[in-house]
């Protein structure tokens, strides 16, 4: 009964687990009720799956899909933020839980994650979340594409005025001088 039962709960891991974009290892000793629900609220609020399971469970989970490199860090209390959209949201939104209402103590923290197909230390994971947002980065990438051609466009219509206005002055001076 009991295999039975852990079986079905390493079957929900899986599915939890399965095309995750983000598998971000959590370390949550020393945060009290209210402060893990208001962590849980901001992972929710981004489409982030928290939970909190037995290492073993996880490990099982892991393991049958195929990730073996986060087996070294599940070790004592751990949290699994898992995001199927973006491969950056769990870290970015952890590390701005941890200024804005952990402010000086040093938990949560990062154990380990598993990002794109590569395990990212908890360093990794915390220079991962200071990058800018993806949209951040392709409207830079617009402005730059676009810079040449304003650039050009601009100079084209001061021409186009420069000579608007040496017509203009002809026509004024030829009127003068009728």
């Amino acid at each position: 009964m009991i295999q039975a039962y852990k079986y079905d709960i390493v079957k929900d891991l899986k599915a939890r687990l399965e095309n995750a974009m983000a598998i971000v290892l959590v370390d949550y000793k020393g945060i009290n009720i209210e402060e893990v629900n208001n962590l849980r609220n901001q992972f929710r609020s981004n489409q982030v799956d928290y939970f909190v399971q037995k290492n073993t469970l996880i490990k099982l989970a892991l393991n049958d899909l195929g990730i073996t490199g986060l087996d070294d860090y599940l070790v004592g209390p751990t949290a699994v933020a898992v995001c199927k959209a973006d491969e950056v949201t769990p870290a970015r939104v952890l590390t701005k839980f941890l200024k804005e209402v952990m402010e000086d103590k040093a938990f949560p923290k990062f154990k380990a994650g598993y990002v794109a197909g590569h395990v990212f230390s908890a360093d990794d994971l915390k220079s991962l979340a200071s990058l800018p947002s993806r949209e951040e980065l392709l409207a830079k990438v617009l402005s730059c594409m676009q810079a040449p051609i304003s650039n050009l466009l601009g100079v084209t219509q001061g021409i186009i005025k420069k000579f608007v206005y040496a017509v203009d002055d002809l026509a004024k001076k030829k009127a003068e001088a009728s």
